[in-house]
């Protein structure tokens, strides 16, 4: 344990933080609450870390999840849809959620499977003459292209380009050039991030591209709820506390403009509301210790490092559109 703390200092204070916020919250039981069930994700997590072999560990984990979840979400949209289709609560069209629990959900499920497949299919390219593996791959083939059909019939913008995001840097990383100089693809990722949210917030890109493909320039109504959030004037350094935000008079000034929204719909904003500054600042820490930590493995093609890279860098850009900083698949993943 002693050893886990001191290795995952920026991960510990914030878990800490989030805690601590119980103190100041309007629902301190509700904030413990759901604190203490987000903490189960981190003692999940670390029976495949600590694992003898915990790249094996977590690979058999997420393939696992994989050939349950896929096939259960085709099978449920196809033949059994009363069980799987909703309705949008703004705008009444249907929408399919398979064996998950939303539209998007279904979307970061197939985003996860189709990365998996896509990233276990590149380390093990190198080998594909050898039996054992040309068997490998005709599942990972299979997996892919019906991850790519529900992912079509999910219609989650942002998990499909984050879909691609993700390849790209899977390609990059495990390519000769980008192995050779690291630190040239250390310093890339960040630099894009930055440099697209300068364009989209500053020069409202976002708008102007979604128009352009004939898209809602306003994300879907994203802006409008992030200008009515943002003025609900919360404690600006420390928020309401952990996951308590969607609760109370907040939530009824919310509905009353978005009836049934339960989140800010940009991750960042999100732990604001909760947590303030000092719990962005925090997450950032941790961002940037993962990062850190992560350029250490780059040069071993057989390690996740690829793999985790592409999880990093969609976590970013996934987070601009959608709130995923918290206990769910995307963040525990």
């Amino acid at each position: 344990w002693s050893n886990f703390f001191s290795r995952n200092l920026a991960l510990t204070a914030f878990v800490m933080f989030a805690l601590l916020s119980v103190v100041w919250s309007d629902y301190p039981f509700i904030t413990f609450k759901r604190w203490f069930r987000d903490l189960g994700n981190y003692l999940v997590i670390l029976v495949a870390l600590s694992d003898k072999r915990p790249r094996e560990a977590v690979t058999t984990v997420l393939r696992h999840f994989c050939y349950l979840l896929i096939p259960l979400c085709i099978l449920l949209n196809k033949y059994f849809p009363e069980l799987s289709k909703q309705y949008d609560p703004f705008s009444g069209v249907a929408t399919y959620a398979g064996a998950t629990t939303s539209k998007n959900m279904l979307g970061v499920a197939c985003l996860i499977s189709g990365m998996f497949f896509f990233w276990d299919t590149v380390t093990r390219w190198s080998k594909r003459k050898e039996k054992g593996t040309k068997r490998i791959l005709l599942v990972n083939v299979i997996f892919l292209a019906m991850t790519l059909w529900l992912l079509g019939v999910a219609n989650s913008a942002t998990s499909k380009l984050c879909l691609t995001l993700g390849c790209f840097v899977i390609l990059g990383t495990q390519s000769k050039v980008f192995r050779r100089n690291p630190k040239f693809l250390k310093a890339s990722i960040p630099s894009i991030f930055v440099l697209y949210v300068i364009l989209a917030f500053g020069f409202n890109i976002n708008a102007e591209v979604a128009q352009a493909v004939g898209r809602d320039p306003t994300l879907t109504d994203r802006t409008k709820i992030w200008a009515i959030v943002a003025n609900m004037h919360t404690n600006p350094l420390v928020g309401t506390g952990y996951e308590t935000f969607w609760l109370g008079p907040r939530l009824d000034v919310v509905w009353s403009t978005f009836p049934g929204l339960n989140e800010a719909h940009n991750g960042y904003l999100e732990i604001y509301l909760n947590l303030g500054i000092i719990g962005l600042i925090l997450l950032l820490a941790f961002l940037a210790a993962s990062y850190q930590n992560m350029g250490k493995d780059l040069k071993d093609s057989t390690s996740l490092a690829s793999f985790t890279f592409a999880l990093w860098t969609i976590m970013l850009f996934y987070n601009i559109t959608e709130a995923a900083f918290k206990g769910q698949l995307m963040w525990i993943t």
